[in-house]
């Protein structure tokens, strides 16, 4: 039991950077697994805000055939689940004020989570402005954070209310990363570990989160248009053992 959030804490505790890989149903490439599977990506992260054509239970068995990396769901809603993963990524988007996505979906997807015993890590999801409206603005009706003093507050708070994880994302496709100070401010502000993702397109943005201070680097959107990036992003990280 909580075999992945030991490992997230063991990495954190140590000061080790880990990469995951984002992947959207809708966009599955089966090449990208393997080609994961020569890097050091420690996890890979299924789902999307929101899915048309993907089936979260059939890109999750085709990953296993593939792969023996953990797979974590990062659920756009509770719909998106599966018994197959190896854990779920609990998300309530505290940066937002709609109670669907503070508590709603989370209420819907519990008993699921529960029967199957799938491995729960509680995440507080903290949408910040990446310069370009993007799909979970959409799908959850919300705006994105600006100010830094109120995403170090609400970062301050997810670790009161218990949250495992903060997670800071910029959006899928977002124009701009997550501002270093805004990661480092973060970082000094809390205990728990710090999970960055949106527009990390380049080894150098990659770089600067992590010695922000960013436990876990998500990546997706860019390794979508060049999966070789990954090869590059890979030597910033330790192998996953």
């Amino acid at each position: 039991m909580n075999n992945i959030y030991q490992k997230i804490i063991s990495a954190h505790k140590k000061k080790q950077a880990q990469l995951a890989v984002l992947i959207d149903p809708d966009k599955f490439n089966p090449e990208l697994i393997k080609l994961a599977n020569q890097c050091n990506v420690h996890y890979f992260f299924v789902g999307g805000s929101e899915l048309t054509n993907g089936n979260i239970e059939k890109t999750i068995s085709v990953i296993k055939k593939l792969s023996k990396i953990p797979i974590l769901i990062f659920p756009g809603d509770e719909k998106q689940l599966s018994a197959k993963a190896d854990a779920v990524l609990f998300l309530s988007l505290l940066s937002s004020r709609n109670p669907d996505y503070l508590i709603g979906k989370q209420v819907l997807a519990a008993p699921f989570i529960k029967q199957k015993k799938l491995e729960c890590i509680s995440t507080a999801y903290i949408l910040v402005d990446g310069n370009k409206k993007s799909t979970t603005q959409k799908v959850t009706n919300t705006k994105p954070l600006k100010d830094i003093k109120t995403i170090i507050n609400t970062s301050i708070a997810a670790e009161l209310l218990g949250f495992k994880t903060v997670y800071l994302e910029a959006g899928s496709g977002a124009e701009k990363n997550i501002n270093a100070s805004i990661i480092k401010k973060v970082k000094q502000n809390i205990s728990i570990p710090l999970v960055v993702g949106g527009g990390i397109n380049s080894t150098k943005k990659a770089h600067q989160a992590i010695d922000a201070g960013a436990d876990v680097l998500v990546v997706g959107n860019a390794l979508e248009k060049d999966s070789i990036l990954l090869k590059e992003l890979s030597l910033l990280f330790k192998k996953s053992v």
